[in-house]
């Protein structure tokens, strides 16, 4: 019988969201095979938090835990998933498609002579095999995959799977040992810098970017508004990044960040097929552009026709009435 294992990342130790994802996906996924489902978390202290995800459907936890692992190593956590997936037999490894995931699957997948699916945007079982689904051609169109390697890797696009808790369920946690050396750390995160104020876009439900539209890098103040108004991030478009008006880790799209929000508001986007690979997945499409030809109407669920400047300010006051509300 086959054995799911589910990476859950955390971060200074606390359980991230997409890692709560990834188990709630990985329990329905190994319920639906009938196979048992094992959990890994690698940190500093986890311990202390694997009890969480009893929450979601875990009954059996295991941690690895050391001082050095306070901060990511790509190599040593993809030593320690990989040797978790042989010791507990594991042929199905499910983990998110965050920035860490998308670093880490690649290289246990290789570890462990594995298949992968990445970036799925869902996943299913259909007569007993898993089939996975995922973008392909910038997002332009979408493909299912079955794996047929022995051991079977899939990483879950953050934000498209929603964690729904169960009952009835208490979390078995143990230690699992893992050797690591000096050489197991030859990469290393040594220092992370997060904006207390800013979210991530790629962990925001609700994102709100802008492009060449917004006519000059003094008006994205709008765009900044708009998502404080609104509780979420602020992005932007290749373009203003490119141009040196936003930095790179603002950027949506296939070389920035992929995103899977409840809102995405694109304003002043044409909407060129590289922006499109990084934020069509995303549940409700809002499009404020003057280009009524302007190819992210296609994708919009929503469209306002004309500019950017003079329709924001007036979003932005009527969102707060109805949120003062």
């Amino acid at each position: 019988m086959s054995k799911v294992l589910v990476f859950v990342e955390s971060r200074d130790n606390k359980i991230k969201n997409s890692g709560l994802e990834a188990a709630c996906t990985a329990t329905k996924i190994a319920g639906d095979l009938g196979s048992d489902i094992e959990s890994l978390l690698i940190g500093s202290d986890v311990s202390k938090i694997a009890s969480e995800l009893s929450a979601y459907g875990i009954k059996k936890a295991f941690v690895v835990e050391d001082s050095r692992l306070e901060k990511y190593s790509t190599t040593a956590y993809s030593k320690i998933l990989a040797e978790a997936a042989r010791q507990r037999e594991a042929d199905i490894v499910i983990l998110s498609a965050s920035a860490m995931g998308k670093d880490l699957s690649s290289r246990v997948a290789a570890k462990l002579d594995a298949g992968l699916a990445v970036d799925c945007t869902d996943i299913k079982v259909e007569s007993g095999n898993i089939i996975a689904t995922r973008p392909v051609y910038a997002g332009k169109a979408y493909i299912d995959i079955k794996i047929k390697s022995p051991v079977k890797m899939f990483s879950l696009r953050p934000n498209v799977f929603k964690p729904l808790k169960t009952d009835g369920v208490v979390t078995v946690v143990e230690k699992l040992s893992v050797n690591l050396g000096d050489s197991d750390f030859g990469a290393q995160v040594k220092e992370v810098i997060v904006s207390d104020e800013k979210l991530d876009v790629t962990e925001a439900d609700i994102v709100v970017s802008g492009g060449r539209g917004l006519k000059g890098p003094e008006n994205y103040y709008l765009v900044e508004e708009l998502a404080k108004v609104l509780g979420g991030a602020s992005g932007a478009s290749r373009a203003i990044v490119d141009a040196g008006w936003r930095p790179h880790s603002d950027q949506v799209g296939q070389t920035g960040k992929t995103v899977s929000p409840s809102l995405y508001i694109a304003i002043g986007i044409s909407g060129a097929i590289q922006h499109l690979a990084g934020m069509s997945s995303s549940k409700c499409i809002v499009a404020i552009n003057k280009d009524k030809d302007a190819p992210i109407f296609q994708v919009a669920d929503y469209g306002i026709v004309g500019d950017a400047l003079e329709i924001v300010p007036e979003l932005t006051k009527e969102f707060k009435k109805v949120l003062s509300n």
